[in-house]
């Protein structure tokens, strides 16, 4: 008995068979590649250190060269009531403890006002020129809202509390965790007192593995 259409069933069958093979196996590998796809996701950084960030010249920086040190990182701006004495402090407090275990991170932003007009290398020359400060300037971003930087979002979601002006200063350790924040208005020596506290912990944990 011939199927409709006057063609014998039997011709019909191998090709049949190897259509539906060719069709199992594309099936098996479109979802083996969406199970991939599932699975595989970018690695979402566990610590600051696992972050890029710009530098003041817009070069991609890994904050992973200052990952084994402590960092103060802080949202800056040029024109701010408080950025001469928070400048010099700063400054002070970079050269006293050195770049060996510690550095002043500075992250310009202009969310606050008119306290930071300038683009991220006006920001960084005045800062050197004006105020003499030598720790490294980083690209000018946003600290609030959905534009916020990721690595900065990563400390103020560390406090679950977002910077209500410039100045705010974020303690972090060698393993990349925040372990403090200061206010704008919070007094230095506080500041000085706990960076110099970490500091003292990691010369001595360095000396002990030696």
């Amino acid at each position: 008995m011939e199927a409709l259409g006057g063609y014998p069933t039997k011709s019909s069958g191998p090709r049949a068979k190897w259509l539906r093979v060719l069709l199992s196996m594309t099936v098996g590998v479109g979802c083996l590649f969406l199970l991939q796809t599932q699975l595989v996701k970018p690695r979402k950084p566990e610590d600051f250190y696992s972050f890029e960030v710009k530098d003041a010249k817009g070069r991609s920086v890994s904050l992973e060269k200052y990952r084994g040190k402590a960092s103060l990182v802080v949202n800056v701006a040029s024109l701010s009531e408080q950025t001469e004495m928070n400048y010099l402090s700063l400054q002070e407090l970079h050269r006293e403890l050195g770049t060996s275990h510690f550095n002043v991170l500075a992250f310009p932003c202009g969310q606050f006002g008119d306290t930071e007009p300038g683009s991220s290398r006006d920001v960084e020359a005045f800062a050197k020129s004006t105020h003499g400060v030598t720790f490294p300037f980083f690209s000018k971003i946003k600290i609030m809202g959905s534009e916020a930087d990721p690595a900065f979002r990563f400390l103020t979601d560390s406090v679950q509390k977002i910077p209500k002006w410039n100045f705010w200063k974020f303690l972090v350790n060698p393993e990349g965790k925040v372990v403090r924040f200061w206010r704008t208005d919070e007094a230095m020596e506080s500041v000085r007192a706990e960076v110099t506290a970490l500091v003292r912990e990691i010369i001595i944990k360095k000396r002990v593995e030696l």
